[in-house]
């Protein structure tokens, strides 16, 4: 019997008040019970194997190439910018919930304890923290001074007047609103250095700047209070920003099962839903009806003397997509026309394997009626989104990693591929992943629209075979969750993809707060 013919009537309304169908949380249920397929690598790409280093001397047409499109208004920025700070503070909250460890003596005592020894330096370096004089003034209101606290070693009220509300309260403030950077009479969250990094590669010649933010609902009044008052420092001139925010939509979510992939119910009785991962903003990005959209992580962002680099690759990496993008609509075209030349198709499947990594499926060649049969196939396999993703050096940093990839219908591709996506009961298989030479830093280019200009639907292109299922705990119980394939993973595994090594200047995450403290965050 079904899941959907057994729901109760108080679960059946919590998933239509959420948007879902009652199919849709069964599809939910029964992944827990058969998991996810691992994906099978090939080989990591590797420079001059998926992976294209671009010399200097052919960056500037690439560059040319892309501020034409800029100039025209067709390039906008997608920041998702919906996760709370929790992580960047956790070892400070993990501290100050600790009752006998926030002190001088044990700090300076226990050196081997990770958490004291991270919380030390946070302290030591206090001063150099963007947001040190919004923590003066926070504790000059309640007639506190921080330099007196820290003297006396009274950690436990600085600590509590960062994270808390009573504060600062950055433990519950969305990453997007944390300072980052202090400037010479400013400081700067990542909100306002978004906003400066796509005056530079998105503003037409109207003068307009379009960039998008996915945002949390509890925290919108909050982000356009701040936009309001950044506003008149950055829009100079006939520069406009014309912001947009969204929401990840409750529709995205996906429930929470137990430990026998059943709906998990919390002390009310109430199934539990979590939200999708990243990879539910699929549906955001579809909904821009963009041209071509630039994605980047909000903690990815560097000062401005800092960004020259940055600015260079962002316009190499666009210029290339829309070389990429002529190239496949004039192929498109001529597809369309029904009347493709020998040499032009020879061409096609030419690019298609050496510029995307894409086999042809070798049965095509076996018809009598081939020549129609790869011409439907080349049609198919280029009408597709395109995106140009950016990859560093492996020097240790989390994240996926580009590979190539064979699909389970025997072809190949270009994928970003995360730890959790492989079988590492396979030695083979871990070998590999394990010998990539480069990571995703987030940081991607894409073309949303067809060859006639059309918007694509995006959940078309999106690998439902590919999400994650991993362990949480609520309230001391044992749950597992389930999310959606990846922004970046999954949800463009159908793409048609480029990688091309950028420097690795142009990637400074911020992950934990002591991460600022890094010389490419300290604007001095």
């Amino acid at each position: 019997m079904g899941i959907t013919t057994e729901l109760s009537e108080k679960l059946r309304k919590q998933i239509s008040d959420r948007g879902m169908s009652p199919e849709q949380v069964e599809r939910q249920l029964e992944r827990f019970q058969k998991g996810f397929p691992d994906l099978e690598l090939v080989r990591p790409a590797t420079i001059d194997d998926g992976i294209l280093r671009i010399p200097e001397t052919e960056q500037q047409p690439l560059i040319e190439r892309f501020k034409q499109a800029q100039n025209e208004g067709r390039v906008m920025k997608f920041v998702p910018a919906s996760g709370a700070a929790t992580r960047m503070f956790k070892t400070l909250q993990s501290m100050l919930n600790a009752e006998d460890k926030l002190t001088r003596e044990y700090l300076e005592a226990n050196p081997d304890d990770a958490d004291a020894a991270y919380t030390r330096i946070f302290l030591e370096h206090l001063e150099i923290f963007p947001f040190y004089e919004d923590l003066q003034q926070a504790l000059k209101k309640q007639g506190l001074d921080v330099v007196q606290l820290k003297a006396e070693g009274d950690y436990r009220t600085l600590l509590s007047y960062i994270l808390e509300e009573k504060g600062l309260g950055y433990s519950s403030l969305p990453k997007v609103l944390i300072p980052f950077h202090r400037y010479e009479d400013h400081q700067r969250a990542p909100l306002e250095e978004h906003l400066v990094e796509a005056k530079e590669y998105t503003q037409g010649e109207n003068g307009n700047i379009r960039i998008h933010f996915t945002i949390s609902r509890e925290h919108e009044s909050a982000f356009h209070k701040r936009l309001q008052n950044v506003r008149t420092r950055l829009e100079t001139g006939k520069t406009t920003f014309l912001v947009e925010t969204s929401f990840q939509k409750p529709q995205t979510d996906t429930i929470a099962a137990d430990t026998n992939n059943q709906p998990f119910f919390d002390e009310n009785g109430d199934a539990v839903f979590r939200p999708g991962g990243h990879g539910a903003l699929l549906t955001n990005l579809e909904e821009l009806k963009g041209d071509i959209v630039f994605i980047k992580n909000i903690d990815n962002i560097v000062p401005d003397h800092l960004r020259e680099s940055t600015y260079q690759y962002k316009k190499v990496i666009g210029g290339y997509l829309i070389a990429i993008q002529d190239q496949i609509f004039f192929y498109l075209k001529q597809l369309d026309r029904g009347d493709v030349l020998p040499a032009l198709r020879e061409e096609m499947v030419r690019f298609v394997q050496e510029q995307l990594y894409v086999e042809i499926p070798p049965e095509i060649f076996r018809t009598e009626d081939s020549k129609a049969r790869l011409d439907q196939w080349l049609f198919d396999r280029l009408n597709r989104p395109i995106r140009v993703c950016g990859m560093v050096k492996h020097e240790g940093e989390p994240g996926g990693g580009p590979f190539i990839v064979r699909n389970p219908d025997g072809t190949t591709s270009l994928q970003i591929v995360e730890d959790a996506q492989i079988n590492h009961d396979n030695p083979e298989q871990t070998q590999i992943f394990e010998s990539s030479t480069h990571f995703n830093p987030t940081d991607l280019v894409c073309s949303l629209r067809d060859f006639q200009g059309q918007p694509f639907e995006l959940e078309k292109f999106r690998d439902p075979e590919t999400g994650f299922i991993s362990m949480k705990s609520y309230q001391g119980r044992d749950l597992q969750a389930l999310e959606l394939p990846g922004l970046w993973n999954g949800s463009m595994a159908f793409w048609n993809s480029i990688f091309i090594e950028v420097p690795p200047e142009t990637f400074s995450p911020v992950k934990t707060i002591n991460d600022l403290l890094r010389k490419e965050h300290r604007n001095e």
